[in-house]
């Protein structure tokens, strides 16, 4: 064993840049214990004796010294600082339930002692009245003022019949309803109280960056002060939750019961209101989603003002250019929103807004998208002027709207009825359509066809073709005619199903 170890200190020697670091691997063979070292190739065997027993790893070399410690961050200070302005929010609410005719679905025999059993279960009042069932909804929401202002969930509080605020302390307050806005799904709320309460603001959600920490406190499962950490993982999120969709997503853990309660950066602020998250399950998968601080402050003041939210209106329905409708409308890039619908008696409709316009800059300012568009608008106040550029015919129109205030509800035009019954086919397009008192419709979709995979459906009325009205079959035949011999690409039809338009580009087939 000497002579091994003599050959593997010489060989270690000899070796340019040594010696080297041993990594030792314990063995076991023939109940002896023997470590293999391993440096440069070099392989030796050292024999250990029998009984010697192993050492626990010492960890207290790889620990970080004291001043990495005090760099490692730490939310122990900020939670105490924020946690007495965070709360529970309890809603009592009434739900009704109708108690079916019969049970046909249950999938037991009539008379069986399942089915009498799952019968027995269901509401029973006579004549398959609706029946009353107390539910009691729990969500999240936090202080805004030392005289008790609280920003929640409008799908937390619902109709606010009977809320309760429990504080951090355990201390329950009865609350009231001031006002909610459906559209961002926030709700304010209002307890009353002897003393001045604890409070938090909110922050500059436009400065945060991807990456930058966040600290989510709420109430999930009912648990009742909760904290979790964790960073901003994407910005300006689109979830379908709404027209002004622009939402922090975040990987703190948000979980049900979190809805309405505040996302903090480092320093305190209120940079989100937790809303909503992705997952399969109901539970934290990594992804939830909270309302940016820009956009809740505002619907927060408006909502403390006057109890509703006061929105800019044009009377439009746009929809998002997506490549093939750019190169259809001979634009550079896709960019702006698509008009698909214009309102009756609408700021758009009196300022000339067509149906296929683009509207590409509000005010002077660009715009990327359709959220863009609808943000942008709902921001400006009623009875201003506004400038709208849109592109028209190949070319950039400025236009000048009186803003209107956004209505409870819109009336959308329709679009003219056709003439007598025809019918005809568009082979390139994949689509058989007839000529009814409604218009155009698409009698049938090749199921192979873009059309089919873009979502047309048998029952859609087809309003335009590149633009131009569509009165009967051999209209929508020229049009698409028309772009093939301009050598395009795609055609635009603008659609129309259960009152709502929407534009859709097809390929053309050009064999």
């Amino acid at each position: 064993m000497m002579l091994i170890l003599k050959a593997y200190r010489a060989m270690i020697a000899a070796v340019p840049g040594g010696p080297y670091p041993q990594e030792l691997i314990a063995m076991t063979t023939g109940g002896k214990k023997y470590f293999v070292s391993m440096a440069c190739g070099a392989l030796a065997l050292a024999l250990v004796a029998p009984g010697v027993q192993a050492q626990p790893l010492d960890t207290r070399s790889a620990a970080p010294a004291t001043a990495e410690l005090e760099r490692l961050p730490s939310f122990a200070d900020l939670v105490e600082k924020v946690s007495p302005a965070v709360v529970s929010i309890r809603v009592a609410e009434e739900r009704s339930v109708r108690a079916p005719a019969g049970t046909p679905d249950l999938p037991f025999p009539p008379g069986s002692p399942f089915e009498r059993f799952f019968r027995d279960l269901q509401p029973q009042d006579p004549g398959n009245a609706p029946r009353g069932r107390q539910a009691t909804a729990l969500g999240s929401g936090f202080i805004i003022s030392a005289d008790g202002y609280i920003v929640t969930n409008n799908h937390v509080v619902g109709d606010g019949k009977d809320i309760t605020v429990v504080r951090n302390d355990g201390t329950e307050m009865p609350a009231k309803l001031v006002g909610r806005d459906p559209k961002t799904d926030l709700a304010l709320v209002k307890v009353e109280s002897k003393s001045d309460l604890p409070y938090v603001a909110f922050g500059d959600s436009d400065t945060v960056r991807v990456g930058d920490w966040v600290l989510a406190v709420g109430n999930p499962f009912g648990l009742g002060g909760t904290v979790t950490t964790g960073i901003v993982s994407a910005r300006g999120r689109e979830i379908g939750a709404g027209p002004y969709d622009d939402f922090i997503q975040i990987d703190a853990s948000i979980n049900r019961g979190n809805s309405g309660g505040p996302t903090f950066d480092v320093r305190g602020n209120v940079i989100g209101v937790n809303t909503a998250i992705f997952s399969p399950s109901g539970g934290s998968v990594g992804i939830g989603f909270a309302i940016p601080a820009s956009i809740a402050s505002k619907v927060i003041a408006d909502l403390k003002d006057s109890g509703r939210v006061t929105r800019g209106w044009l009377g439009v329905t746009i929809q998002q250019v997506d490549s093939e409708m750019a190169s259809s409308l001979a634009l550079d890039k896709p960019q702006g929103a698509l008009v698909a619908q214009v309102a009756d008696d609408s700021p758009a409709k009196k300022a000339g807004v067509q149906i296929g316009d683009v509207i590409l800059n509000v005010d002077g300012k660009d715009m990327e998208d359709v959220r863009a568009v609808s943000r942008t608008v709902a921001e400006l106040k009623p009875d201003t002027r506004s400038k709208i550029v849109v592109w028209r015919d190949g070319k950039r129109r400025t236009l000048t709207a009186n803003i209107g205030t956004f209505p409870d509800t819109v009336d959308v035009a329709a679009a003219e009825p056709g003439e007598a019954p025809a019918a005809t086919a568009t082979k390139s397009l994949g689509l058989a359509l007839t000529q009814t008192p409604d218009g155009v419709v698409v009698q049938s979709v090749d199921p192979a066809s873009d059309a089919a995979e873009k979502g047309i459906r048998p029952g859609d009325v087809i309003v335009k073709v590149s633009g131009k009205d569509v009165k009967k079959p051999s209209d929508v035949v020229a049009g698409v005619e028309e772009a093939s011999k301009a050598d395009k690409s795609s055609v635009l039809l603008l659609l129309r199903s259960e009152e709502q338009q929407r534009f859709v580009a097809l390929s053309l087939n050009k064999s």
